[in-house]
C-alpha cells in the first residue's frame, strides 16, 4: 500500500534513519533506540532515543512480567478430560496448555507412542512445529511425512493422527476461531523468504491405503468450544479415494527459508513472517550473516510493539537477544512492557 508522501516530525537528539547511526547523548555517551509502533512493525511508529537501555529495570511486581520456560519439563497430561479420555490415549487433547488467550492456544506435545484413534479440531486451525523426532501424518486428504524442523498446518474440521518412527517433541499453536493463511510480502513479492511451491501436501499414496485396515472400530475425539465429544465409526473414517480443492494441510521445513538480509539496516521481525491467522503473526529466524555496516544495529531492536504479546520457542541455536537460553526452551514478552535484549537474569 502506497504511503503519503510526508516529513515525520522531529524533536531534540535523534538519529535520522531507525536502527542505524544513533546519536550520542549531550554528555558524549551512546544511546539506546526504542520504537513506539502500531499494528505490529507495519504501521505508524516513532523512534525514541534514551540514555538507558529501556529494558534494563530492577523489578517488576505482579504476574505482567516477562517470563522464561523449560518447555521440555513442562507437564505432559491434564486431568481435565479424565471422564472422556483414557489415561492411555495418545491424544494432543490429553497435552495441557501452557499459554491461552482469546485467539492462540498453545501446547507442547511429547509423542511417545502411535495414535490408535483419529482427532479433530472444530474450534480451529493447528500449526504444528516439529522439534524433535520423526513420524508419519494420516488425515482426510491422505499421508504425509513429518520431521525436525517441520512447520504443518492442519486445517480445522480435519481427521488425523499421527503415527510415530521416532518420539517426536512438537509445539502447537492453535488459532481460536481462525485459520492460518500465507502472509502478504507486498513489494518483496510472492516468492521471497520461501516460494509457495516448496509447500508439500498430502498424497494419497501406497502408504494411506495401506493403512485402511480390516479394523471394525474407530473412535475420533472432537474438540469443540474446549470440551471433547468421542464419535464411534465401524469402520476407518480415512477411507477417501480422492478429493480436488484449494483447503488442506500442508507443510513447511524451516530449512526452505531464505530470510531477507541487509548490510546496513537491521530488518523488522515482521519481514520473517511465515504465517498469519486472526491476532496471530508466526515469524522464523533462521541463521544469516550479521550486519556489517558500523552505524547498523545488529540486534533486535528495543520496542513496544503493544498491539501483541510476543512468545519465541527456542528450536537451535543461540538467538542474540537473549542469554542462559538453551533449546527447547521459550519466552513470553507481554505487551505493555518494552521488548528487546533483556539484561541477565531479567527473565523469571
Amino acid at each position: 500500500m502506497p504511503v503519503p508522501l510526508t516529513l515525520p516530525q522531529t524533536e531534540g537528539v535523534f538519529s535520522k534513519q531507525a536502527h542505524a547511526d544513533f546519536p550520542l547523548s549531550p554528555d558524549g555517551k551512546p544511546t539506546y533506540e526504542r520504537e513506539l509502533g502500531q499494528s505490529g512493525f507495519s504501521g505508524l511508529a516513532t523512534h525514541m532515543h534514551h540514555t538507558h537501555a529501556p529494558t534494563a529495570w530492577v523489578d517488576i511486581a505482579g504476574a505482567f512480567r516477562p517470563r522464561a520456560f523449560d518447555v521440555l519439563k513442562l507437564e505432559r497430561r491434564s486431568n481435565d478430560l479424565a471422564r472422556l479420555i483414557a489415561s492411555e490415549l495418545i491424544s494432543p487433547w490429553v497435552v495441557p496448555s501452557f499459554l491461552t488467550n482469546q485467539d492462540v492456544d498453545i501446547r507442547f506435545w511429547h509423542v511417545t507412542d502411535s495414535m490408535k484413534s483419529l482427532v479433530r479440531n472444530a474450534d480451529g486451525d493447528f500449526l504444528f512445529f516439529v522439534h524433535e523426532g520423526t513420524g508419519e501424518l494420516f488425515c482426510d486428504y491422505g499421508h504425509m511425512g513429518m520431521r525436525e524442523g517441520d512447520y504443518v498446518v492442519i486445517p480445522r474440521g480435519t481427521q488425523w493422527r499421527i503415527s510415530i518412527t521416532t518420539r517426536m517433541k512438537v509445539l502447537m499453536i492453535e488459532a481460536i476461531d481462525s485459520h492460518f493463511e500465507l502472509p502478504d510480502k507486498g513489494i518483496l513479492g510472492a516468492h521471497a523468504i520461501f516460494d509457495p511451491a516448496v509447500l508439500e501436501r498430502p498424497v494419497i499414496n501406497q502408504s494411506f491405503k495401506d493403512q485402511y485396515d480390516s479394523q471394525a472400530h474407530w473412535d475420533v475425539y472432537v474438540k469443540r468450544r474446549g470440551d471433547v465429544s468421542v464419535i464411534s465409526y465401524a469402520f476407518n473414517p480415512l477411507d477417501a479415494i480422492g478429493w480436488h480443492g484449494t483447503l488442506m494441510p500442508v507443510k513447511l521445513n524451516w530449512r526452505n527459508l531464505r530470510p531477507v538480509m541487509s548490510d546496513r539496516y537491521h530488518i523488522p521481525p515482521s519481514v520473517h513472517t511465515v504465517f498469519v491467522a486472526r491476532n496471530i503473526v508466526v515469524t522464523t529466524f533462521c541463521p544469516r550473516p550479521i550486519e556489517s555496516d558500523p552505524g547498523a544495529l545488529k540486534v533486535p531492536f528495543y520496542h513496544n510493539n503493544d498491539d501483541y504479546d510476543e512468545f519465541i520457542f527456542y528450536h537451535q541455536w543461540q538467538f542474540l537477544s537473549r542469554d542462559h537460553i538453551k533449546p527447547g526452551m521459550a519466552t513470553l514478552h507481554p505487551s505493555g512492557i518494552t521488548h528487546g535484549p533483556h539484561p541477565e537474569g531479567h527473565l523469571q
